[in-house]
C-alpha cells in the first residue's frame, strides 16, 4: 500500500460509520468502473487497430489535411 493511500484510509477511519460506508461504496464503484473500462478497451483492440490502419492509409493517400 502506498503512503498516500494509507493516509487516505487513516483519514477515512476517523469519519462516522455512515460516511465510511459511503466512501467505501464510491471507491469500490470507481475500481469496478476502471475494470470495466479496461475490459472494454481490451475487447475492442482489433477494432481500434483497424481504425488506425484506415486513418494512416487515408493520410498516406493524401486524403487528409492538417488541423488548424
Amino acid at each position: 500500500m502506498t503512503t498516500l493511500l494509507k493516509q487516505a484510509f487513516d483519514a477515512a477511519a476517523k469519519l462516522p460509520p455512515a460516511e465510511q460506508d459511503l466512501l467505501a461504496m464510491r471507491v469500490l464503484a470507481e475500481i469496478a468502473a476502471e475494470d470495466s473500462f479496461d475490459e472494454a478497451i481490451a475487447a475492442t483492440t482489433h477494432k481500434l487497430r483497424s481504425l488506425a490502419a484506415d486513418a494512416l492509409a487515408e493520410h498516406a493517400a493524401g486524403h487528409t489535411r492538417p488541423l488548424e
